[in-house]
């Protein structure tokens, strides 16, 4: 095994995953969701703790594995999830009556992405989660980029597209709209970009303030 890999694998497994949120991942494999891994859940718990979220939309709830991840980095946090997948919506609720979390501090919205976002207010939120229908991920980013506040982030999970991103022989659309969304806003001024090569990536970017 590469040096790199051995990295990445102890990086991966040294994740440690609150027992709600394991319940929650069971639960998601059972219906066929594809929840974010423990190494990527446990950066965008840091990220929301860092920013002291408390208004955080996700689009594509996992079954409950990433709005529990964003939650537990802020407990004191309010999440709205949408997902057009009824049977994810209610894992979701399950796991997050398991894990105790107060009815007030979530919101399920059953629908496309892409009809509810133009009806959110813009710059009303500190972290928006893109994890759904990666053929619409340039538009639910840029979306994500109008709702979040100034000096808030947008969060991509599984940016690197299984190591597809990084091979320049892949030119399938979806890789295709990855690799620009990527390169795109590494370049752009009016966000800060980083990604995280840990489990299966995480693409974070977080908006310039007028006056930076």
């Amino acid at each position: 095994m590469a040096e790199s890999d051995a990295i990445r694998r102890y990086a991966l497994e040294a994740a440690v995953e609150p027992e709600a949120i394991e319940r929650a991942r069971a639960r998601a494999v059972e219906i066929g969701a594809d929840p974010i891994s423990a190494a990527v859940g446990a950066q965008i718990a840091v990220v929301t703790a860092a920013t002291a979220a408390l208004n955080i939309v996700e689009i594509g709830t996992g079954a409950g594995v990433s709005g529990l991840w964003l939650l537990h980095g802020s407990p004191h946090a309010t999440l709205t999830t949408i997902d057009n997948e009824p049977e994810h919506l209610a894992a979701a609720r399950t796991a997050f009556a398991e894990a105790k979390i107060a009815p007030a501090r979530s919101r399920f919205i059953t629908g496309r992405a892409a009809d509810v976002l133009p009806r959110m207010n813009e710059a009303s939120y500190d972290i928006v989660l893109v994890d759904a229908d990666t053929e619409g991920v340039i538009e639910y980013v840029e979306h994500g980029l109008r709702l979040v506040r100034a000096g808030g982030t947008v969060l991509v999970p599984r940016a690197l597209r299984g190591g597809a991103v990084a091979d320049p022989v892949r030119r399938d659309p979806i890789t295709t709209a990855f690799r620009s969304l990527i390169e795109e806003t590494q370049a752009s001024p009016a966000v800060l970009g980083a990604l995280s090569i840990v489990g299966e990536g995480l693409l974070q970017l977080t908006t310039v303030p007028a006056e930076h």
